[in-house]
């Protein structure tokens, strides 16, 4: 039992420490190209982009015009609620570029 627990945390402190790295590349600049394969990804890929533009929630909101209560909302469900002009207007004001390709199969 105690074994099984060890691993859990040892996992878990894994994760995040991959995540505090992920982090600290984002906030220094080091990533330029944010890359997923899958529309799915957007949502935690507009995140990123927001922490590699430095910004807070709060600083997207005000861009957004919006309350930051609204950002935190989209962000912890993955912009779930957030109409696709929504979505233009994050990408806008965060001043990236987002390209998908469509393949007919």
């Amino acid at each position: 039992m105690a074994k099984a627990q060890r691993e859990a945390l040892e996992s878990q402190l894994a994760e995040l420490k991959w995540q505090l790295d992920e982090y600290d590349k984002l906030r220094s600049g080091k990533l330029k190209r944010l890359k997923k394969s899958s529309f799915q990804d957007l949502p935690i890929e507009l995140i990123r982009a927001r922490i590699a533009r430095g910004l807070t929630q709060k600083d997207l909101a005000r861009k957004l015009g919006v309350k930051e209560q609204q950002i935190q909302r989209y962000e912890e469900t993955d912009y779930a609620s957030a109409s696709l002009s929504r979505v233009n207007e994050v990408i806008k004001a965060l001043d990236i570029e987002v390209k998908e390709e469509i393949t007919l199969g």
